[in-house]
């Protein structure tokens, strides 16, 4: 197989810099949160007495998405064991798992929720009506999976499975017609966001074999949505973001479990649309809805008309939540193929909008990230629990991840983070040095116990120019640079050789596709 594979993250490490930095802070921002009090909402539900002070903003006993923070942290805090083993944190999820089981013991020993059985029923019947329950449904069991892979936790596997259980039981209740209406999600807002339940129950089954999980998995595979993708028309006009970006990654995962080329034109074609044709510069995308019939959809969360971006910039664009998985759609498909485009919209996005979305200070997180004059971020308090506070620790515990990319004969380099990258099967470290993007040159070390051949594929995004140069040992290499390309070295490797790439960085605009005279100013990877 010639496709790149992704480094597991703990063979990535990352060496001392402000990304490091930055990892860092969010640390100390996850440890700050009392898991009993984040436990509080379910031992209600479940009956249990719990005394702490109750959570407040989405967290509050009254918000219908209560609950969901505590699956995105479980997530975060997997990602940091897994690379650095933190026994603190190791502690504290054993204990959130052990509680959590003994809430759903305590429901029947498969349902598992902060929120009564109740708002299910009522989407059931409804339609709508609540806030979103298989949305925050789907948090806690990836949270749960995430804890199982990372640490092996038999009791947080078991519980996402039961958890499933319970799913199935309420479809299995459900007519075709029903359940259609209740995954039909054009509308803005849409109360009946479900979130990544289809990713989540494909990633089960790929663990469990079990063909019951693929099928409930498929049940969230709606072709209302896929089906017009996969054709090539762009449905996103009016669409609430977020809502719909996991169940494109799911169709990702779908693709990979069952080799269905029909998910993975669907998945292509999606990231087209919305990368050529619903993005703002920073590589992030949502903003005010076309026909906007919810206050919310007046200024965010919405993908407007194609190429009709220069009257959308209000204070409320780009939404954290949307940076995040679009950044998941767009790292899959560079597994998939190796094109460049999808490595430059990477870099782009993470410059642009994922590090623009933290606090450096404090790790506090916008739930938006303005663009346009005179427009100003803002950033949640931790006690809000936005969406956004979530999926922004996820994000930043994994800084580590989609720099480098490798198969058989060839080492990627996609990123120029300071980090060194441990390739097992070749016996190789290849470390990287820079202040980039503050500099424009990065120096590589390789070191090795015996001579090895491979390939090294150093990334040239489209921002860079002709007079790129690239060294080995001091000596400069001839290669024909080329933006949005790779720069390939292909040579038997020695322990201590190095290599250089300098980059020539300098200031371009990019204009609004309708309107020339709206442009944003960058200058090397940076916008500015």
């Amino acid at each position: 197989d010639k496709r790149p594979i992704a480094f597991s993250t703990k063979d990535v490490v990352l060496s001392e810099s402000w990304i490091k930095q930055r990892e860092a802070v969010n640390t100390r921002y996850i440890y700050q949160f009392d898991p009993d009090r984040l436990l509080h909402n379910f031992r209600i539900n479940a009956g249990i007495e719990s005394k702490v002070q109750q959570l407040e903003g989405w967290e509050s006993p009254n918000v219908g998405l209560r609950g969901h923070f505590v699956g995105h942290y479980l997530s975060a805090c997997a990602s940091l064991i897994e690379k650095t083993g933190d026994t603190l944190l190791q502690k504290r999820v054993k204990y959130m798992v052990d509680v959590l089981g003994d809430c759903q013991q305590k429901l029947g020993g498969k349902y598992l929720s902060a929120f009564p059985e109740n708002d299910f029923t009522t989407l059931e019947t409804k339609f709508g009506g609540v806030w979103a329950p298989y949305y925050t449904y789907h948090k806690i069991m990836q949270g749960m999976l995430d804890v199982y892979k990372a640490t092996g936790n038999k009791k947080a596997y078991a519980i996402v499975v039961n958890m499933a259980a319970y799913v199935k039981e309420r479809m299995d209740k459900l007519s075709p017609e029903s359940i259609e209406k209740m995954l039909y999600t054009p509308q803005a807002n849409p109360a009946n966001e479900v979130g990544g339940m289809n990713d989540v129950l494909h990633s089960l089954f790929e663990i469990s074999k079990d063909s019951a999980n693929y099928k409930l998995a498929c049940l969230f595979d709606r072709k209302w949505f896929s089906q017009p993708l996969y054709e090539g028309k762009d449905i996103l006009s009016g669409l609430h973001s977020n809502t719909h970006l996991p169940l494109v990654i799911g169709f990702a995962k779908r693709y990979e479990n069952t080799g269905d080329t029909y998910y993975r034109d669907v998945v292509s074609h999606f990231w087209n649309m919305l990368e050529h044709h619903h993005c703002y510069v920073n590589g992030s995308s949502s903003g005010p809805r076309p026909i906007a019939t919810t206050p919310t959809a007046q200024t965010s969360e919405h993908w407007g008309n194609p190429d009709h971006l220069s009257t959308t910039l209000t204070d409320k664009t780009s939404e954290s939540c949307v940076s995040h998985n679009s950044q998941k759609i767009t790292s899959t498909l560079f597994r998939w193929t190796a094109q460049p485009e999808y490595a430059d919209v990477y870099m782009n996005t993470l410059y642009n909008s994922v590090f623009a979305l933290q606090n450096a200070e404090t790790g506090w997180n916008v739930y938006s990230l303005p663009l346009g004059s005179p427009n100003k971020k803002s950033f949640a308090k931790p006690s809000e629990f936005f969406c956004c506070n979530g999926t922004t620790i996820e994000a930043f515990t994994g800084l580590n991840a989609n720099i480098y990319f490798y198969n058989n004969d060839n080492l990627w380099v996609n990123l120029y983070i300071p980090s060194s990258v441990n390739w097992k099967s070749k016996g190789i470290t290849l470390s990287q040095s820079s202040d980039f993007p503050d500099s424009s040159v990065v120096k590589f070390n390789v070191t090795t116990k015996q001579s090895t051949a491979f390939a090294l594929k150093l990334f040239i995004p489209s921002w860079a120019d002709t007079q790129t140069q690239v060294l080995v040992n001091g000596q400069p290499i001839k290669v024909a640079i080329s933006p949005m390309s790779y720069v390939t070295i292909d040579r038997k490797w020695e322990s201590g050789d190095k290599i250089e790439i300098r980059f020539n960085f300098h200031f371009y605009l990019k204009p609004m596709p309708d309107n020339s005279n709206v442009i944003a100013l960058f200058y090397g990877p940076v916008l500015l």
